[in-house]
């Protein structure tokens, strides 16, 4: 049986029973490699803006203090949260696939910009709309891959393609040491390369996502179904031709829709509030945490290594390879956990061990007790766990709320905490190393730490048990009908 409609109305579809029973294969592989690559390029601009904060500050024409530095992150910020909400909204209208080209292409030709920048202000306009650019992709991105891999796979999948963003970072502090090293090119010019690099390598992307289909799903709920059923026999048909037998649906799995009416927004925000207030708070809580834990550190970390290290800015990004190769091997490693042991238990596990684990580097930084080198690999031990944990914090927010509404959900949670916990905090952190206080940066840490600790006890009293259950199980669509 394949997608239907009854009535004038109401349709009768198998289309998630039949995406949730393929076998795992080089269709889920390109979902990865062409979504996930974007994380990879989304890793190296983001690590580039670090890398690259001594340069920035050095810069004749952009005249950069650390606090300004901050507040480039912060604009970055701004940007993704606005981002989020717009085009979030416009992926749950619009679709997946037509979200994430308008997305990219954003993303990318603001990341070049900034790297033409001729002042502080261009430069904060231009990190602003690779924000708004990148945050749009959280959404559509994000959306898809829940929709398009079983749910036996969904969890390590996510988090493999979220952890994708560190392999960018490495390979962006491989491109800062080179690009800032003074004996090769005038850092002056090296900083704006470095943008322009991650952009040209960007335009592959593009080409890569022209090779993924539509989400049947959202096809599905939108009454286009003729379009899904093509899309599912044309990944079956690739079964078919290696000799695969795909077991047969079972009619009990079967989906009822009728489509509703009514502004998204509004759909979401009374989904959220009111349907599953449980789910909104946990959501919230994961993502708030882990977005000040991130961006407090992340954002801040070469003007740490160079006020109190005294690292010169073109070795920032020897520092922050291994790191960013740590970040990626928490997701890598821990990932399929999250669906054979559990979200909740993992989600508690993450966020726990990373709260204490920066509990006790902190203080061995404020005692100064750390050299750089030290210093390097407490963040790694802290954010081998807490890399998968705000992956994971993604992937909750995704599979927990309807198909209706779900790139809108990831929109709103990623804006919320981001907002709370993120755009103010790279400001901050930049002041408290501006100051040259260990102690008062020691308390910024303390209270990234008490966030991520809480979002674990929340995690596990609260979270729910989605390991292994298809997303129409986990939260039904507010359309379905009896």
């Amino acid at each position: 049986m394949t997608a239907a409609p009854i009535g004038e109305s109401r349709i009768v579809t198998d289309v998630p029973a039949r995406l949730e029973r393929l076998p795992w294969s080089g269709f889920h592989r390109l979902v990865i490699a062409a979504l996930g690559i974007t994380w990879v390029l989304d890793g190296l601009e983001v690590t580039l803006a670090g890398s690259v904060a001594g340069a920035l500050r050095a810069s004749p024409a952009l005249h950069f203090n650390d606090a300004d530095i901050g507040l480039a992150g912060s604009a970055y910020l701004s940007g993704a949260v606005l981002g989020a909400l717009f085009f979030g909204w416009l992926t749950d209208r619009m679709g997946r696939r037509k979200l994430f080209f308008i997305t990219l292409v954003l993303y990318l030709t603001a990341t070049a910009l900034a790297g033409l920048a001729w002042d502080g202000l261009s430069f904060f306009v231009f990190r602003f709309l690779t924000g708004a650019g990148i945050g749009g992709e959280y959404a559509a991105i994000n959306s898809t891959i829940q929709e398009l891999v079983p749910a036996r796979y969904r969890g390590f999948t996510d988090l493999v393609v979220n952890g994708g963003f560190w392999l960018g970072a490495a390979l962006g502090a491989l491109v800062a040491a080179l690009l800032l090293n003074p004996a090769l090119i005038d850092p002056e010019y090296g900083w704006r390369l470095a943008f322009l690099t991650g952009a040209a390598l960007g335009v592959i992307v593009v080409f890569m996502r022209f090779w993924l289909p539509e989400s049947p799903r959202w096809l599905v709920l939108h009454g286009r179904v003729k379009e899904a059923d093509a899309v599912v026999d044309g990944i079956e048909e690739e079964f078919r031709k290696s000799g695969v037998s795909l077991a047969a649906i079972d009619p009990r799995k079967l989906l009822a829709l009728r489509p509703i009416q009514g502004h998204a927004l509004k759909s979401a925000f009374d989904t959220l509030t009111r349907v599953y207030p449980q789910r909104t708070m946990v959501g919230l809580t994961l993502m708030a945490a882990q977005a000040f834990f991130y961006n407090a550190i992340f954002f801040t970390y070469a003007l740490v290594l160079a006020n109190f290290y005294a690292v010169p800015a073109e070795k920032v990004g020897w520092h922050i390879l291994p790191f960013a190769l740590t970040n990626f091997m928490g997701p890598l490693l821990l990932g399929r956990l999250f669906d054979v042991w559990g979200r909740r238990k993992m989600l508690t596990l993450t966020y726990g061990v990373s709260g204490a684990l920066l509990l006790v580097w902190a203080s061995l930084f404020q005692a100064d007790l750390l050299t750089a080198t030290t210093q390097t690999i407490g963040w790694m031990t802290v954010f081998f766990f807490a890399s998968p944990a705000a992956s994971a914090a993604y992937l909750t927010v995704a599979e927990n709320f309807p198909l209706e509404i779900r790139a809108m959900s990831i929109a709103l949670f990623y804006a919320a905490a981001t907002a709370i916990g993120g755009v103010a905090a790279p400001y901050v952190f930049g002041w408290l190393v501006e100051a040259g206080s260990r102690t008062n940066l020691y308390f910024g840490y303390l209270f990234a730490a008490f966030m991520m600790l809480f979002a674990a006890g929340v995690a596990w009293r609260f979270a729910v048990d989605a390991e292994g259950k298809p997303l129409e199980e986990v939260a039904p669509p507010l359309s379905a009908d009896p």
